[in-house]
């Protein structure tokens, strides 16, 4: 994508690039001295560049001919890049990512990180470009704004790139996708789903190709050892040819790498896993949750689901506040009980798990720290399943990456079997394959499930039951997240 977008220079051959390109920066901190507004229009170049040289005209004490005529070009480029309209047109970009009106005038420093995100893709989206580069655009968005950045890249059209891990969403808006793998990039025809099919279907043909021939070449093999001392020279000869024109391609090894997640309870809790009742939490005046009641029985899979900042983290905190083996936060609870069932374990993945993993160990003694009676055999082969191979094990915990942090959390949840899992955005740092690994680990699972996700496929395959946070209430439906859409798309919110 960096070569795509310029960032990095080729080594060999080059990059054509059209004259408008939409970029989604990196860099959350590039922009912090400006207004929201105009971060989105410094999208446009071109319009950017103009403005700021028809204000700099503009404030000047007095004009030469020059400056007027320069004033009028300038004038002209405003027009054709739709300059009159930029602001309106930016805030139309900015509301549909969930990014309100009140905060349009403010500077990008006063943002917080989801949201700078957010303005930064409005600014790539800016502009009607010509193409759109676009790495990971769905962190940091609910799926609202995912469904609405879906449908404007359907109705894009010109050319978009884009790196993603939300299934749902290639599915959704790619005709084409380049898998990388096997030490080269082939171009498959169609999404995501598309993509694996015809992949496994190849690479399966290439496969029993192979079989086919090592079975053939055994045979001919065979044939040269038995008559290679007699008279039928030329027979063997022709076969030895027939041999080197069949030898087997050396398929090259795939290197994507595919965790193992498997979920284990050392006991099963009672049939009650959990009980609130009128559980309330407000946060700087703004009631975020008021009175909440609900019983979830054993075995449930709740799906939490709302736009960003609504209160669904709030909820699992209040949900955690005095929970068995969790450390007590009574603040994170204004009033209301939660009574968890009997023998409930529980395992807790939290959205922000800075300090989660402390510094100063390797992963393999902060993960024995759990269990010390666990062998370290046991230990390596857990971390193994998790992608730590061999001497990955003995990283220091302070130089793990964000999807490295993630996947030795898991390693924690497995080894401790807990009956309740708690997952707050766990695929937050997880590529393609570990999703698809949760999945259908949480599936199989046969515990309780309490998960915040915006992964709509995670979504679909797990909830059996969803909670809806939404101005301070939670609208609790009893069925599949796809039930739930179906019942929400045909009732007026």
């Amino acid at each position: 994508m960096k070569l795509l977008t310029g960032e990095l220079t080729p080594q060999k051959g080059s990059v054509s690039r059209p004259p408008k390109l939409g970029v989604l920066s990196q860099d959350q901190f590039a922009y912090d001295a400006f207004r929201v507004v105009d971060t989105v229009i410094m999208g446009n170049k071109r319009l950017w560049d103009t403005l700021q040289e028809r204000e700099r005209l503009y404030n000047l004490p007095s004009m030469t001919d020059a400056q007027g005529m320069r004033l009028g070009e300038l004038e002209g480029i405003v027009g054709e890049e739709d300059g009159y309209s930029a602001e309106s047109d930016a805030a139309v970009l900015l509301q549909g990512l969930d990014i309100p009106n009140e905060v349009h005038e403010r500077t990008m420093a006063e943002l917080q990180g989801g949201q700078k995100v957010r303005v930064l893709l409005a600014q790539a989206l800016f502009g009607n470009p010509q193409a759109l580069l676009l790495d990971e655009p769905t962190n940091h968005l609910d799926l609202d704004s995912i469904h609405w950045l879906e449908t404007f890249l359907e109705r894009y059209d010109g050319t978009l790139i884009v790196i993603s891990h939300d299934r749902h969403f290639l599915n959704a808006v790619c005709t084409h996708t380049a898998d990388i793998d096997y030490q080269t990039i082939i171009t498959y025809t169609g999404g995501y789903d598309d993509m694996v099919l015809a992949k496994t279907q190849i690479r399966s043909r290439l496969e029993s190709q192979n079989e086919q021939r090592e079975k053939k070449i055994a045979q001919l093999q065979d044939f040269i050892q038995r008559f290679s001392a007699g008279t039928r020279s030329s027979q063997v000869q022709s076969r030895r040819k027939e041999v080197e024109r069949l030898q087997t391609t050396d398929l090259a090894r795939s290197n994507i790498a595919r965790p193992y997640i498997r979920f284990q309870m050392a006991r099963p809790s009672g049939r009650l896993a959990m009980e609130c009742e009128g559980v309330s939490k407000a946060h700087e005046g703004l009631q975020v949750l008021d009175g909440f009641d609900a019983i979830v029985n054993r075995g449930e899979k709740i799906v939490l689901v709302g736009r960003n900042g609504v209160g669904k983290t709030t909820l699992i905190k209040a949900l955690l506040a005095d929970a068995p083996g969790q450390p007590p936060s009574p603040g994170d609870i204004d009033s209301g009980s939660v009574r968890w069932g009997h023998e409930v374990s529980i395992g807790y993945f939290a959205q922000d798990h800075t300090g989660a993993i402390a510094h100063g160990l390797t992963a393999v003694e902060w993960l024995h720290q759990f269990d010390p009676d666990a062998s370290k055999q046991d230990i390596h082969g857990l971390l193994g399943q998790m992608l730590f191979a061999g001497e990955e094990g003995y990283k220091p915990t302070a130089a793990l990456s964000g999807g490295e942090t993630a996947r030795l959390l898991f390693c924690r949840i497995m080894l401790q079997k807990p009956n309740v899992l708690i997952l707050d955005e766990p695929t937050n740092h997880l590529d393609l394959e570990s999703i698809n690994a949760l999945s259908v680990a949480l599936q199989k699972y046969e515990g309780t499930v309490f998960l915040v996700t915006h992964d709509e496929d995670l979504m679909d395959a797990v909830a059996t039951r969803v909670w809806k946070v939404a101005h301070g209430h939670v609208h609790d439906f009893k069925g599949t997240h796809e039930e739930f859409e179906a019942a929400t798309s045909s009732t007026p919110q």
